[in-house]
């Protein structure tokens, strides 16, 4: 009797432990998509707020790619944002 409580026991350690890793793991990854928010928000306080050309590194410091279908654009931010755009 005692060895199937042991048994359970240890098993619900292990489960917690397992919980325990992958909430820290969603915790770590909120935390760096914060960082690169602040990041950005940051940055753009630093321009001018009307564009008259384009700023490459306006562009390169935002945009982590573009992709290009028939109709649209599917544009994704480097904070994970993806913002969809007909053509």
């Amino acid at each position: 009797m005692k060895i199937i409580v042991l048994d359970n026991v240890a098993e619900e350690i292990y489960r917690l432990r397992e919980l325990k890793q992958e909430v820290m793991m969603k915790n770590a990854a909120r935390e760096r998509i914060r960082q690169r928010i602040e990041e950005m928000t940051k940055f753009s306080k630093e321009q001018p707020h009307l564009l008259k050309e384009y700023n490459d590194l306006l562009v390169r410091r935002l945009i982590e790619k573009i992709t290009i279908h028939e109709r649209q654009l599917t544009i994704e931010f480097k904070s994970g944002i993806k913002v969809k755009r007909k053509i």
